[in-house]
């Protein structure tokens, strides 16, 4: 299997983050609302992956830069 290795700051590091864990939200909101089983079914399995990969992100991006990494907000800067 290939990998992909990234050097990112804090920053990006936060808007991927950030962007995984709405997705997260949306694929949960497709798998416990849609009557379409084929689509849970899709959606379920790619939520596992997704799910995998925060994991290890958040483990990896919280040693680097702290708890502040998951810590995002809306307001304009």
């Amino acid at each position: 299997m290939s990998t992909l290795t990234l050097n990112l700051v804090e920053s990006e590091t936060k808007i991927i983050l950030e962007s995984l864990i709405e997705k997260e939200q949306a694929m949960t909101e497709i798998c416990n609302t849609s009557s379409d089983e084929d689509l849970i079914a899709e959606t379920g399995n790619d939520l596992i992956e997704l799910r995998l990969l925060l994991k290890s992100l958040k483990e990896k991006a919280t040693t680097e830069f702290g708890e502040s990494v998951l810590e995002f907000s809306s307001e304009l800067l």
